[in-house]
């Protein structure tokens, strides 16, 4: 059995997703575009703001924070990385203006839609192939759970009669203001036991659903934080450098949360590295992880 001291605090919650991407203006303008997210000044950010960088999200929040690394190769799609980063509106209302906004820009590619039982969710790619999520959880006290795990499924539901339902001229015209974060990471990964082995057993998620190839964990009862599949990119090796994921990045209540994970992480021979405020990690796929204080 886990002990308490080796989880994650229920606290724990992520952080903006950091992209390489080949094209600064324009997925800069996308997101803005797109998704309605605004550009967070360096005052507003966790960290100076460096050139060919550009942090966005909403009301202070970061969302994304792109990185213009040119030169880059395309990320393949049987590769270890990013799934999709899923952004977490407060409202059915508010999700349905930020999918309306997403939709209608022509650069958008909408990839379906489902009702996951615990949340309603919109799936969209950017214009350099990256995986968004846009997605309402329903009342918590209304999951399904077996135990300590969630019951979480994937059943279609009509996209026109939910935004003819929920989308208002109040919602849409206030769509930039309405609350926005990183709900959850969904990752690409080479099996699912290693990833089991490392965000479980060494960083201290719990398990909250596995099925069909894939692995989904949280902190504190959360459907997931995170998840990890292996539906395109089964037996992928470590990461080489691309465009798409560039970090993932998770926050914590307390700097003694950040030790005792660091320690956790010494003591299963993962390399950290500490300046004091932020700790940085690689998963078992290069992916760079850092954790810090909220």
């Amino acid at each position: 059995m886990t002990r308490t001291a080796d989880l994650l605090a229920a606290e724990t919650a992520m952080g903006a997703v950091t992209l390489h991407v080949g094209d600064l203006s324009a997925m800069s303008a996308y997101y803005r575009e797109a998704l309605a997210l605004e550009e967070i000044p360096a005052s507003g950010a966790r960290e100076s703001v460096a050139p060919g960088r550009v942090v966005l999200g909403r009301g202070g929040v970061a969302v994304v924070v792109l990185q213009h690394t040119p030169g880059l190769p395309a990320a393949s799609r049987g590769q270890a990385g990013l799934f999709h980063t899923a952004i977490l509106f407060d409202t059915e209302e508010a999700l349905a203006s930020a999918v309306a906004h997403a939709a209608q820009h022509p650069l958008s590619r909408f990839a379906g839609n489902a009702d996951h039982w615990v949340s309603r969710a919109f799936y969209f790619t950017d214009p350099e192939d990256n995986g968004v999520e846009l997605y309402w959880d329903r009342p918590r006290d209304t999951w399904q759970r077996d135990g300590d795990r969630v019951a979480m499924g994937s059943d279609w539901f009509d996209p026109q009669q939910f935004l003819r339902r929920h989308l208002t001229e109040e919602a849409l015209a206030g769509t930039a203001g309405q609350a926005a974060q990183v709900g959850h990471v969904h990752l690409q990964v080479g099996d699912v036991p290693t990833a089991q082995r490392f965000y479980v057993d060494t960083l201290g998620f719990e398990i909250m659903a596995t099925f069909h190839g894939a692995l989904f964990v949280a902190a504190g009862g959360y459907h997931h934080h995170m998840a990890m599949n292996t539906w395109n990119s089964a037996g992928a090796g470590p990461r080489a450098a691309t465009l798409g994921l560039g970090q993932v990045a998770l926050t914590v209540p307390t700097r003694d949360e950040v030790g005792a994970l660091a320690d956790r992480l010494r003591h299963a021979g993962v390399a950290t590295r500490d300046d004091g405020r932020t700790l940085r990690f690689d998963d078992p796929w290069n992916t760079l992880v850092e954790v810090s204080v909220a």
